[in-house]
């Protein structure tokens, strides 16, 4: 997809030609694919390195994207790794300031002591309000207080379609998880995306930051809603303690959390794309 960063670095070595395939579905005028391949290997990461000017997590999926295409208007979002990353906060206003960031900084300087400069001040947890990247020739959002039809999504439509994505992975230092994924699923009708960004930094903060993206196949109008919950890690394990269930599992399940989390920014768009 053209939307895609022209030089998002790829090259796994060998990969079969079925991997290489992504999965796709075309539905009233739409198509959809999704793309999952191996964690990127040494070399294409370096490069990824020197074009964001961070340190990338962990665990980088360079090459998985999802990719919604209006075929007729050539109006396409694309969710990426690279564009994900390249919102990451690399200032170092937005650290959290607490004794794992020197230990990730050195673990990080280790990982990467031939390239030179690699780690440098920025969000070292990998926070993103990224909400995909629209095609060049895209119809842009505008704002809207048309919420997403929950009701619609609720009925029990067949799924024609339903991949999970997962861009990128951190440990934050062994004291953690931040990772970015996207789900989607495809019903006759319409369709939905969810790109989350969840992060957990024990004993300090968990955040989560979804960008969810609807579309009826009818109407062709595309909704983009995003949202930022987050709130301090001890209030949460306070909140969870009042319940019987399993603590530590809860704090590991971003959707138990993010109906207990509050709503820290929340806004909508909308397009209605050309018949």
């Amino acid at each position: 997809m053209a939307s895609r960063h022209s030089a998002t670095p790829t090259g796994h070595g060998a990969v079969s030609p079925e991997m290489k395939k992504p999965n796709m579905i075309s539905v009233g005028g739409f198509r959809i694919a999704t793309q999952k391949l191996p964690i990127l290997k040494a070399e294409p990461i370096e490069e990824m390195t020197k074009q964001l000017g961070i340190a990338p997590p962990e665990m980088i999926f360079g090459d998985n994207h999802v990719t919604i295409e209006h075929e007729k208007t050539g109006w396409g979002i694309d969710f990426n790794a690279f564009d994900a990353l390249d919102r990451v906060d690399k200032t170092g206003q937005s650290m959290l300031q607490v004794a794992y960031s020197k230990e990730w900084q050195q673990s990080r300087e280790k990982t990467h002591e031939g390239i030179k400069e690699v780690v440098k001040p920025f969000d070292w947890s990998y926070s993103t309000d990224y909400k995909g990247t629209l095609s060049p020739k895209a119809r842009p959002f505008e704002d809207t207080e048309k919420p997403i039809p929950i009701e619609l999504l609720k009925r029990p439509d067949p799924i024609l379609f339903f991949d999970e994505v997962v861009l990128y992975e951190d440990e934050l230092a062994d004291n953690g998880i931040a990772m970015l994924s996207c789900k989607i699923r495809v019903m006759p009708g319409r369709l939905l995306l969810l790109s989350r960004f969840f992060m957990r930094l024990d004993n300090v903060l968990i955040r989560l930051r979804d960008t969810r993206v609807y579309v009826d196949f009818e109407t062709r109008e595309v909704i983009r809603e995003y949202q930022s919950k987050e709130c301090e890690y001890e209030k949460v394990r306070q909140i969870l303690a009042g319940t019987r269930d399993d603590i530590p599992a809860l704090m590991r399940d971003p959707n138990r959390l993010s109906e207990i989390l509050p709503i820290v920014e929340k806004h909508s768009e909308r397009v209605v794309l050309a018949g």
